[in-house]
């Protein structure tokens, strides 16, 4: 009688056994996919962009983009490095990124100089370091958004953008695409907007203002500058002279 009387239960537990197992192998296979479709995007797709772009202009990034869709002014020139002033190159490397023709993607010694830093200052803002590859790489395929996992992707995007593309194409990547502000992207859009001129005839000085708003280029300002962009603007003149006397852009001369 007992038996008989636990037939029922056990026929739903049974049943609900089975809905669960069905439902696992349902989320099995979503997984699955899921991994797939990560899978395919973080490798060929990644791949083969960097294959194309790396002899033809870049037309549009993940950020002029959204602002497009969002109805935000987004202004953008593909120029190559011959016609961008050689000052630019100079006081964006002598800013951004001093070893940027030594190293392989990643300056480890900034890296471990910014993690000691915030070691003894834990209150104030880890101080970035990242590369002018690790920004050519962000900026070609990621939104601007602060996250772990965008770090990582960034990280592993700047290995294939290492591998290959050669630091001059790099470079000038980078000083066509990255943002100056109020929505001008890329070197001609920033010399137009700012100086109202070809990014060929930019002057040194002109140069390592564009170069000294970077960090922060919505609220830092290129023509008419404060105390601040004045000031690190002097010194970038004199690191540029630095990058040229001890051949810091040597991989990206003409």
């Amino acid at each position: 009688m007992g038996w008989k009387g636990n037939a029922p239960r056990d026929k739903r537990e049974l049943k609900a056994a089975a809905r669960r197992h069905g439902s696992g192998r349902t989320w099995n296979r979503v997984l699955r996919r899921a991994a797939t479709i990560v899978f395919f995007f973080l490798l060929p797709v990644p791949v083969l962009l960097l294959l194309v772009f790396r002899f033809t202009p870049i037309p549009i990034t993940p950020e002029i983009l959204l602002k497009l869709v969002t109805l935000q002014p987004a202004h953008q020139q593909w120029e190559p490095l011959n016609a961008i002033s050689p000052a630019l190159a100079r006081a964006v490397i002598a800013s951004e990124d001093q070893n940027f023709c030594q190293h392989s993607g990643f300056d480890w010694r900034s890296i471990d100089d910014a993690l000691k830093t915030h070691r003894r200052h834990p209150h104030r803002p880890l101080r970035g370091a990242s590369t002018i590859s690790q920004q050519t790489a962000r900026t070609l395929f990621l939104l601007p958004v602060r996250s772990w996992i965008r770090k990582g992707a960034e990280a592993y995007l700047t290995v294939l953008l290492e591998a290959l593309w050669p630091k001059k194409r790099i470079l000038t990547a980078y000083l066509n695409l990255v943002d100056w502000g109020r929505g001008n992207y890329g070197a001609e859009a920033a010399s137009q907007a700012y100086f109202h001129k070809h990014a060929s005839r930019l002057s040194e000085g002109e140069a390592a203002r564009l170069a000294a708003i970077l960090p922060n280029p919505d609220e830092w300002r290129a023509v008419h500058p404060g105390p601040y962009v004045a000031t690190r603007s002097g010194v970038l003149v004199s690191r540029s002279d630095d990058v040229v006397r001890d051949g810091l852009d040597h991989c990206a001369r003409r």
